[in-house]
């Protein structure tokens, strides 16, 4: 057990936050943390973190265990090279070093026969074991595999802090926070910021992470692949379901369905219950059966009204004239910007069909957005020829929404384009895009990001073009606003261009991608997925974090010197192995005992109740024998 959550209740003024949660972190524990914006996500992990400032409950941190807590460009010392910061992390190993230098000029100073010498070569054994069981011999091949992988492989380790980009600083504190290994990390939003590259490091690299993970992210692909449990902050509470990001959507669907099922049954109940009383209160016959209803519902446990999903907007991208069949032709782009015309990429060619759905992706700074502009003619730096085919109409969502007035009321924006439509109109489908009441007459500068983007997909609702053109369309949309865009784009029976680093998103939508690069592009026929099989994004030199640690062990210190201590360590891992697919069994029995015993039927039948109890004490017993097990193979 790392930390335990018990009856948490937080307030701010009138206003709930968490009321009386219930939570806990095992070992090694892999969770996402996901709501709606405003939902408490940041006020639970604050409470976690500091373990104060709650109204009621009690918090428990198993002894021992640190937190490392990753906060935007924090925790690093802004007058540090890159290199000094990453060592600073391990500032006592270095002390013991400096104590084993010492002690190695003190012994040889000394004579072999006396007393002092044999306190000196005592004490260096002691300080010497300890040394090489925190690793610290592989201090530099530890900062240098990490900071490689988090994309610093270009940039000099002298660098000075305080010249980094805002995206450079919080990547290299997560660096940092990295090699601290504490025994619960806990990520805010770790994938912002990063490449493809660095982020299937990175997942390679938590996925070998030894201590317990528990990440806020929106990034749905990152979900699925690293985390075994979702915790959902929901209207003041948080629920937890067992499984990745694809599997919560599942379980979610199914709790609501049965929670509204339930509540439906004894309304109903409830109902029938009141008329019966009614009917048969005043007749002497039927009194004493009428009043026992009575009795009976006002010691009934009322069951609330189920929470159903939060409001999304409605996304509905419809056209009232379809394109030919040849949607775009690119012959020759050279992408360029600026008064200097600095070239970024090309010469590129490609054609679009109508129908099509293409995601442009590339390294960052390749020039995906300036492609988009270029198409739509609004980068004339660029160079080549772009040919529209008959009929085509376009919108295009541009990421920072730049294309908007910002001295605009909401409803004045939408309006001015469509001044033809009725006022109920324009609200109407602002409404779709959940911006009502009031909110319709704020100025767009002093909107939300995620607010203006909202009235930025309005006017292409209303626009009904037949080829939608989006830079980074879910940016600044919660998870299930993201999910009924992609329903909306899915259906949308013309032509999509976007570009993304969504990778669910990136899975789901196109149906080309098409990979820009320096020299030209590569166009794959599918999804993320499909790309990254084919693309050998793992270039030579990008091995996970334990291929390159066994790599430079083996180099350092001769690691498998026989063919007997080879097959010891082939029988170690498959034992390994073996241990891991066992706990995964055991932790979905457990989990499903714990059902069974909550559920009502169990209730009712003690027989049944008490064997699943003592069945659930025999798998946690025999989970405790293999994690010991694991543990111990893992540190030999």
């Amino acid at each position: 057990m790392v930390l335990t959550i018990k009856d948490v209740t937080k307030s701010f003024g009138e206003r709930v936050i968490l009321n009386e949660i219930n939570l806990t972190i095992e070992d090694r524990d892999r969770i996402g943390l996901i709501g709606v914006n405003g939902a408490g996500k940041t006020t639970l992990l604050n409470l976690i973190a500091e373990h104060t400032d709650f109204d009621s409950g009690d918090i428990f941190l198993e002894k021992g265990i640190q937190i490392g807590y990753l906060r935007q460009n924090t925790g690093l010392d802004r007058e540090n090279t890159i290199y000094a910061e990453m060592l600073s992390v391990f500032s006592s190993l270095r002390e013991v070093e400096a104590q084993l230098r010492d002690l190695e000029h003190r012994i040889a100073a000394c004579g072999h026969e006396t007393e002092e010498y044999q306190k000196l070569t005592e004490e260096y054994g002691r300080l010497s074991a300890y040394f090489e069981a925190k690793d610290g011999y592989q201090i530099d091949v530890k900062i240098k595999t990490v900071l490689t992988g988090m994309g610093f492989a270009d940039k000099a380790y002298s660098t000075n802090i305080a010249t980094l980009s805002g995206g450079e600083k919080t990547r290299l504190a997560l660096a940092k926070l990295l090699l601290e290994e504490p025994g619960l990390l806990i990520l805010d939003e770790p994938t912002n910021h990063l490449d493809f590259q660095t982020l299937l490091w990175l997942e390679d690299y938590l996925s070998e992470y030894k201590g317990a993970l528990l990440v806020v992210s929106h990034d749905r692909y990152f979900l699925d692949k690293m985390v075994g449990k979702i915790w959902e902050v929901s209207h003041s509470r948080v629920y937890t379901y067992q499984g990745n990001y694809t599997k919560y959507k599942q379980l979610k669907a199914e709790r609501i369905a049965r929670e509204k099922k339930e509540y439906e049954q004894q309304q109903n109940k409830i109902a029938s219950m009141l008329e019966y009383a009614e009917k048969n209160i005043a007749r002497a016959s039927t009194s004493n059966s009428a009043k026992s209803r009575l009795h009976q519902l006002e010691n009934m446990e009322i069951l609330e009204a189920p929470q159903e999903y939060d409001k999304t907007p409605n996304f509905s991208f419809t056209f009232d004239r379809a394109s030919g069949r040849d949607v775009l032709f690119a012959d020759d782009l050279v992408l360029r910007v600026g008064r200097e015309q600095k070239k970024l990429c090309g010469p590129l060619s490609f054609e679009i069909k109508r129908g099509e759905k293409i995601a442009l992706i590339g390294r960052n700074g390749i020039g995906k957005s300036t492609m988009l502009k270029t198409l739509l003619g609004l980068n004339p730096q660029s160079t080549g020829e772009v040919t529209w085919g008959k009929g085509v109409t376009t919108s295009f969502y541009e990421q920072e929404n730049q294309n908007l007035n910002f001295e605009n009321t909401v409803l004045e924006e939408l309006w001015e384009r469509f001044p033809n439509l009725p006022e109920f109109k324009v609200r109407s489908i602002l409404g779709q895009m959940l911006i009502t009441g009031e909110n319709v007459y704020k100025k767009i500068n002093v909107i939300s990001g995620g607010e203006r983007a909202r009235l930025s997909f309005a006017i292409m609702v209303s626009e009904h073009s037949n080829t939608l053109l989006f830079d980074e369309p879910t940016n600044h949309l919660d998870l299930a606003s993201k999910e009924a865009l992609e329903k909306a784009l899915r259906e949308f029976e013309g032509t999509l261009i976007f570009v993304s680093h969504d990778r669910y998103f990136l899975n789901t939508i196109p149906t080309k991608i098409i990979d820009m690069t320096e020299q030209g592009i590569q166009i794959y026929d599918g999804g993320f997925d499909y790309y990254l099989e084919k693309s050998k994004l793992r270039q030579p030199g990008q091995e996970s974090r334990q291929e390159t640690l066994l790599a430079e062990k083996k180099g350092a210190q001769g690691y498998y010197r026989s063919k007997q201590q080879r097959a010891l360590e082939a029988k170690r891992r498959n034992r390994i192995a073996q241990l891991e697919k066992e706990m995964a069994e055991y932790e979905e029995e457990a989990t499903e005992l714990e059902q069974g015993i909550a559920s009502p039927e169990a209730a009712s039948d003690y027989e049944r109740l008490a064997q699943m109890c003592a069945r659930l004490e025999e798998v946690k017993a025999k989970a405790d024998e293999c994690m010991e097990e694991w543990l111990t193979l893992q540190e030999d």
